[in-house]
């Protein structure tokens, strides 16, 4: 018998660093519409991409950034997430706005622009809740 754990339970670690609480978030919000949608979305993305070896936790996040960047404004919301799980994971905001001007070349500005209005509507809600 092995030792290992399931994709689900590597998920749920992952998400325990990152973000706690939002596999619940992501049920009470979508498993209505979309029975099983967040563990379904633990298991896959955090428990079978983000744990995988040859990347640290903080460089998939900036690739995550870095992505959701180039493929524009509408990703808003899911960019403002991983901005959160990226400091979580040990990036400065230097390194996650540096992430998002890199894109600009690969982008275009205006995508470039819109991931650095989203960085900033980040930075504010965080140092909102510390003040």
């Amino acid at each position: 018998m092995t030792n290992s754990k399931t994709a689900l339970e590597k998920g749920r670690d992952v998400v325990a660093r990152l973000n706690p609480g939002l596999e619940g978030i992501l049920s009470e919000k979508y498993d209505a519409l979309v029975p099983g949608f967040a563990e379904s979305l633990t298991e896959w993305a955090y428990g079978r991409h983000y744990a995988r070896p040859g990347l640290d936790l903080k460089t998939r996040q900036l690739c995550t950034i870095s992505a959701l960047t180039v493929l524009g404004g509408q990703t808003a919301p899911q960019l403002k997430v991983n901005i959160n799980h990226a400091l979580s994971a040990g990036a400065t905001r230097t390194e996650i706005t540096e992430a998002i001007w890199q894109m600009a070349v690969y982008g275009g500005l205006p995508a470039a622009i819109n991931g650095l209005n989203a960085a900033q509507e980040m930075f504010d809600e965080i140092d909102a809740k510390a003040a």
